[in-house]
């Protein structure tokens, strides 16, 4: 899986101790000569290939936190990785041709140490060979009709298919593909000549256009055909474009992925686009994507920007298509995340339509007005929440990120300090309790985590930060003022990660706060440092640069109890219904994440004040859930989405794909939770008075007057505060 940040600041975590750009990390720090050449120091050919492997090789076997060594071991799992970015979705190479790779599988080590990059070359000979001669197949079989009534079977699921065993084998799993695909268009279509007789309010705004020409079966099918055709052509335009760039890509992260899944080299071209995305001058639609597989996921929804502010696009959404103006959507099925980056992003005002498949499998055309990320909406918010009827008053604080501008320390902005600011703010509306929201909070400043965490606690550990050496720092809060103390209740959710799970962690084994949420957070327990591969080379080899940068894990997180935040998280105490119980999201479903260990814990003073009666609340919980009906919206969608996913080969014809769809259509609409509590108060601390405002507000509280867990949580409030 590779990730690339789109349209988004991200504060990389960091310790007194962390790597910066072009420095060499204290536990790793090796002369020229060990990270880019072999014999003595002296290089053995003016190979840019040999000093990039070289370089990489070194960098990774010193700096990275596991000390893996690249060797036949490790070039067999390599060679694993390398095989899905060369087809993933086995469409172009025969059982044959990894046969013939094959050999080369132990060999990937030798090959970075010598620049000799024979897999590569023979892959690429190869795969362009297989692509060839699938493309001219493509075309043909489009040329012709299909039987759409005709019932055939699909496998959804890539990693179930084997490698063809010979040519027409092949062609008959495209038979299947194309015969999909022209489906999939032709329902399309047939949907926008009838379209349905709900429409929404975004649809009545749009000016009126004339009606749309209703085609017969024949001519619907027809220009299903070249539709599909359009997008296959760009499709293999793109891969018959690759670059040397494209395959080294390829190549050495195969080698990156087995380290862990948050190592990752970037090519010179990828170096840049990163940059560009550090500076925070960024324009279009404010998602963070990912390459999974063959499709673009979006990973998350950047706080505050044009796609949150629309609130259609979603984490978990698979972008298809892209359009732009007037002209024909482009298909970015099958590629590169780059690429399709390029296609998305564009001017402030400028429109983009998203052509999504949702986790339900309904798809839908996304409208996004790009524009400048606005900030000011990704900051830390507060609120008062109260029940009608009852006195008793809570804060709520909601931290999207751990933001910290840390060109500007002395007056930019921080969440810490925001915060803080929050905190008292509530306290002057004389709170009984406080949510602190961390629900699809990524992390960010690690400094941030252990400031927010000492807002609540008198002094002491947060958390523990281990080296690859094995040494292992302590950050402490060490001021003794304590900003909030009356109960607290943090709620996370697998989306929270990082930075967000170290304050949950810290509160939880401190027994300040009870932890509410799914069944567990994110469990990314890692820090990573980005280095410019350029600060390494020799001064013999300076003329081949630039040579990019890696993005490569150096330390670990632990808990003050000794046990770590990595790969399992943080698990609640009160577990409510998953909201993304069916999403095998975090790191104990990625592959080569680094596991779960255990440190020797800190000393540490539990939070004596008050204690929370955890069984009890806990009990309680329960039977509030189960006689919940938006809960049980909750559940009945998670078991209907794992059923689904169970279901890995499919039967299909035209009526069948169709009656598909509206079932589709009418349980997402069935299981959608929009009613509003109006029993939940949301008490507007700003005094919004200008219209923008005022909308702002509404949209907020409606959000969390709809929010289930918002809900429960006033109701664990009650039982701890009667």
């Amino acid at each position: 899986m590779k990730y690339i940040y789109v349209l988004i600041c991200i504060s990389f975590l960091s310790c007194s101790n962390s790597i910066k750009k072009g420095e060499v990390a204290s536990s790793g720090n090796s002369d020229e000569g060990s990270l880019s050449s072999t014999n003595g120091g002296e290089l053995l050919s003016p190979s840019r290939e040999r000093v990039l492997g070289n370089l990489l090789k070194g960098v990774l076997e010193n700096m990275h936190y596991s000390k893996k060594k690249i060797n036949d071991k490790l070039s067999e799992n390599g060679f694993k990785e390398f095989l899905k970015r060369l087809d993933f979705g086995k469409q172009f190479l025969l059982s044959t041709d990894v046969k013939d790779l094959s050999q080369y599988k132990d060999k990937i080590d030798d090959e970075m140490k010598s620049g000799q990059l024979t897999l590569l070359q023979k892959s690429s000979s190869i795969l362009k060979k297989r692509q060839k001669a699938i493309q001219t197949y493509v075309f043909e079989r489009l040329a012709k009709p299909f039987d759409l009534n005709k019932k055939f079977t699909y496998e959804t699921d890539a990693e179930n298919r084997k490698f063809a065993k010979d040519e027409v084998a092949l062609k008959k799993r495209w038979d299947t593909l194309l015969h999909y695909d022209v489906l999939e268009k032709y329902t399309l279509l047939l949907e926008e000549q009838n379209p349905s007789k709900k429409v929404d309010d975004k649809k009545k705004k749009k000016k009126k256009t004339e009606p749309v020409k209703k085609l017969g079966h024949v001519e619907l099918e027809k220009k299903s055909r070249e539709s599909v055709k359009k997008t296959f052509t760009r499709i293999f335009k793109r891969l018959n474009n690759e670059t040397p760039g494209d395959e080294l890509d390829k190549f050495f992260n195969s080698v990156t992925r087995v380290y862990d899944p948050h190592t990752h080299y970037m090519i010179p071209d990828e170096k840049e686009e990163f940059d560009i995305e550090m500076s925070g001058q960024l324009e279009g639609i404010g998602a963070l994507l990912r390459e999974e597989d063959s499709h673009i996921k979006v990973e998350r929804i950047i706080p505050g920007s044009a796609s949150w502010r629309g609130k259609e696009l979603k984490a978990e959404d698979v972008i298809l298509k892209v359009g732009q103006g007037e002209a024909e959507p482009v298909s970015i099925v099958d590629m590169s995340l780059k690429e399709a980056v390029k296609l998305i992003r564009g001017k402030k005002g400028s429109e983009v339509r998203l052509t999504v498949k949702k986790p339900s499998g309904l798809i839908e055309i996304v409208s996004i007005i790009r524009d400048v990320v606005q900030i000011e909406d990704s900051y830390v918010k507060s609120t008062v929440i109260s029940k009608k009827g009852d006195s008793k008053k809570y804060g709520y604080i909601f931290i999207p990120r751990f933001y910290r501008d840390f060109g500007n320390a002395r007056s930019g902005r921080n969440c810490s300090d925001d915060t803080r600011k929050a905190l008292k703010r509530l306290k002057a509306q004389n709170v009984s309790g406080v949510i602190l929201d961390l629900r699809n909070n990524g992390g960010g400043a690690l400094k941030d985590s252990k400031l927010i965490t000492g807002l609540f606690i008198k002094n002491g550990p947060v958390v523990q930060v281990k080296a690859s050496t094995g040494a292992v720092e302590v950050l402490t809060d060490t001021d003794d003022e304590i900003i909030y103390d009356k109960p607290l209740i943090v709620l996370i959710n697998r989306f929270s990660a990082s930075a967000s799970e170290i304050v949950a962690a810290a509160l939880q084994d401190y027994g300040r706060a009870i932890i509410v949420g799914g069944e567990h957070s994110h469990g990314k327990g890692t820090v990573q440092a980005v280095l410019d591969l350029d600060s390494y080379v020799p001064a013999s080899a300076r003329e081949m640069t630039p040579f990019g940068a890696l993005k490569i894990t150096i330390q670990k997180f632990y808990r003050v109890n000794g046990s770590s935040t990595q790969y399992k998280g943080v698990t609640p105490d009160i577990i409510l219904p998953d909201l993304y119980g069916h999403m095998e999201t975090g790191e104990r479903y990625l592959d080569y994440s680094l596991k779960w260990q255990k440190v020797d814990p800190v000393k540490y003073s539990k939070w004596n004040k008050f204690t929370y009666p955890i069984s009890k609340l806990r009990a309680n919980s329960e039977k509030r859930v189960n006689g919940s009906a938006k809960f049980s919206k909750i559940k009945k969608n998670v078991n209907w989405f794992k059923k689904r996913k169970e279901e890995k080969v499919k039967s299909y014809d035209l009526n069948t794909y169709l009656a598909e769809k509206e079932m589709i259509k009418t349980k997402s609409e069935q299981l959608e939770i929009v009613e509003i509590n109006s029993s939940i108060l949301v008490q507007d601390l700003d005094k919004s008075s200008n219209e923008v405002d005022k909308e702002k507000f509404k949209e907020f509280s409606e959000e969390l007057q709809k929010d289930p867990y918002i809900e429960e949580t006033l109701a664990i409030f009650a039982d701890i505060i009667p």
